[in-house]
């Protein structure tokens, strides 16, 4: 009997994600104004101007100068500027590349309550970049990540539950998990979910299931989905196939909400 592709762990290292108060200055004498409101300690400028010098967004991309406001933002304790300083590190971009330093950034915004950094936090965990190898730790923050709706989080959560890393293994969570996922679009876990509904691990086994979630994921570009809807297909009639792809279409006309 055919096996279909494993579980994928997913990553999340090269997110520059912050709040924009404000929209971006288009005219030299708003980018002068926006600066100086940095230079007097606006922590919410600074963090901004941070990311405009990072996208090269209303001035010249420049790395180094976009950790330098990232730090004075995030030395005022602002989540957004500790976890885009994180990124950076993690990245090496502006600053020599330094796990143990993104890791010290992530964790003051996790600590904040800031999903993105609990997520990134989680897989340092996961991976043992920058600290100790724990999945333990790794689960304890993608969990509170994941309670946030982060969708990666919420993926990853659902890889440690059918792996049994850091949890007792239980597919029936893991399922639980990648239906959050799969809700916010996220293609691995439409694929992982596909890989539960083939196998019957935490689901009862259904083939029109499986080929739908490999199809949607397909659709976002995940090659071992596109391979193991064909594969399935081998084994399914006529009428599942057309009735797989008819609820495919209908779950991404739903956004894919209630499938």
């Amino acid at each position: 009997m055919k096996k279909f592709s494993v579980l994928m762990l997913t990553l999340v290292f090269a997110l520059l994600f912050t709040f924009h108060p404000f929209p971006p200055p288009t005219h030299a004498e708003d980018l002068s104004a926006f600066k100086k409101a940095a230079q007097q300690g606006d922590a919410e400028a600074q963090v901004n101007l941070g990311v405009m010098y990072a996208n090269g967004q209303g001035v010249p991309q420049d790395y180094a100068k976009a950790v330098e406001w990232y730090k004075k933002a995030a030395q005022q304790g602002v989540a957004e500027a500790q976890f885009n300083l994180g990124v950076m590190y993690a990245n090496g971009r502006g600053v020599s590349q330094d796990d143990v330093k993104a890791v010290e950034w992530y964790k003051k915004a996790a600590q904040q309550g800031y999903a993105e950094a609990q997520c990134n936090l989680g897989i340092m965990y996961d991976t043992g970049r920058g600290i100790p190898q724990d999945d333990v730790k790794a689960v304890e923050w993608h969990k509170k990540a994941a309670q946030q709706k982060h969708a990666e989080a919420q993926f990853n959560l659902g890889v440690s539950y059918a792996n049994g890393r850091g949890v007792p293994q239980d597919d029936v969570k893991a399922v639980e998990w990648y239906k959050k996922a799969t809700q916010q679009g996220v293609a691995e876990a439409q694929f992982n979910l596909g890989v539960s509904y083939a196998t019957g691990q935490g689901v009862p086994q259904d083939y029109v299931k499986a080929h739908m979630w490999w199809n949607l994921a397909a659709a976002q570009g995940n090659k071992s989905a596109i391979k193991n809807r064909d594969s399935i297909a081998k084994r399914m009639t006529p009428a599942q196939i057309a009735g797989a792809q008819e609820a495919a279409r209908a779950c991404l006309a739903r956004n894919y909400q209630g499938c």
